[in-house]
């Protein structure tokens, strides 16, 4: 039954060390909210003892490797047991793949390409990140090439491209609409968004929809701080001793962005982030597979401090979509991204009640 605010909430101990304690917890629920990261050395116990025991999974990894590693190796069982495992339920990547759905869904005709830029806004006291997603970045980074292997292993079909072919942007260039310096976005909505847009495609025959992911940096200061930061972080993340250093001065080596203490409770209160999606395609009755897009659409996910209020609030609404909108899932279990599991659910409306909003900035002119 539901327990109302106030009743006590049992607590059970396990250790992901330690796994009858991992299958006990899981057999007496029906979902597990997994937030143990780094996932790639954390997390695959807990999906294991799920997907074995018939619960349900979510976890907010923003790690490729670990999601689509999970994705190889538990996909068929998780079908057979009728339980969903969905990945980066945080803010990574569920206002990136929400939000190109959402942008989708609000075009009259056929959405073929999505840019999305991101913003961060903190308050007089900055912003910073727990060095658990520093630690993920740096053994990430490192291990790229295995990456490569499991998406050769898992045999991915390609996704055909729709429409006008998006170009590809430099890592570095300027955004006349932001008046700002950008880059690609360094985290895992990319490949996520690339998941989702292949499930929908091979599975409901929709439209599969290109997409670039872009963080916005500011004017020429950022962007020199960013790339000494970076090309520290780049030479040394190839050493087994400049990974030590990096995960042991987290501080230090972000410019201060990443600590081991994470953000103060003022930090979080003044910060914010503004994701806007720039999409195009074609008016309904325009065949995609011919001709240049006419129709354009601008929207936008607008929430609090990503890390530590969007991600929880993005988690839970995920998890009671999981529960309540049931009739509305995929018709079998398996390994899902966000946007595979939840694109026929009421997430989004959930979302826009509990602070993660989506709106449409610009209606398409033909």
């Amino acid at each position: 039954g539901k327990a109302a605010p106030g009743e006590e909430v049992g607590v059970l101990l396990c250790d992901v060390g330690d796994a009858g304690s991992l299958a006990t917890m899981a057999r007496q629920t029906r979902l597990v909210l997994n937030c143990v990261g780094p996932y790639r050395f954390f997390g695959e116990p807990v999906v294991k003892a799920c997907v074995e025991n018939g619960a349900s999974c979510i976890d907010i990894s923003g790690e490729p490797q670990f999601l689509e590693g999970m994705y190889l190796k538990y996909n068929e069982k998780a079908a057979e047991k009728g339980v969903y495992v969905v990945g980066s339920c945080g803010f990574d990547s569920i206002p990136a793949d929400m939000g190109v759905l959402y942008t989708r869904d609000k075009l009259k005709g056929t959405l073929t390409a999505v840019e999305s830029f991101l913003s961060v806004k903190s308050g007089p006291e900055g912003a910073a990140v727990h060095d658990g997603t520093w630690k993920s970045a740096v053994y990430g980074l490192a291990d790229e090439d295995n990456l490569k292997k499991l998406r050769k292993q898992i045999g991915y079909a390609p996704v055909p491209v729709v429409g006008a072919k998006l170009k590809k942007r430099g890592f570095l260039f300027y955004s006349p609409e932001f008046k700002k310096y950008c880059i690609t976005f360094m985290g895992s909505d990319g490949s996520v968004v690339k998941r989702t847009q292949r499930y929908l495609h091979s599975e409901l025959q929709q439209t599969p929809v290109q997409y670039g992911a872009y963080v916005t940096l500011g004017g020429l200061g950022s962007v020199i701080k960013l790339m000494f930061v970076g090309m520290l972080f780049l030479l040394l993340v190839k050493f087994n001793f400049g990974r030590k250093l990096l995960t042991k001065y987290p501080k230090f080596f972000s410019a201060g962005y990443f600590t081991k203490e994470g953000p103060t409770q003022k930090q979080m209160d003044g910060t914010s982030f503004t994701m806007t999606f720039f999409g195009e395609g074609y008016s309904e009755g325009q065949d995609p597979q011919t001709g240049k897009p006419n129709v354009k659409i601008c929207t936008e996910v607008k929430g609090p401090e990503p890390g530590y209020i969007a991600t929880p609030i993005a988690m839970v609404q995920a998890a009671l979509s999981l529960l309540e909108d049931t009739a509305s899932l995929p018709k079998t279990g398996g390994v899902y991204s966000p946007g595979a599991a939840f694109s026929k659910t009421k997430l989004i409306d959930r979302l826009n009640k509990h602070g993660v909003e989506f709106s449409v900035i610009s209606k398409p002119e033909v």
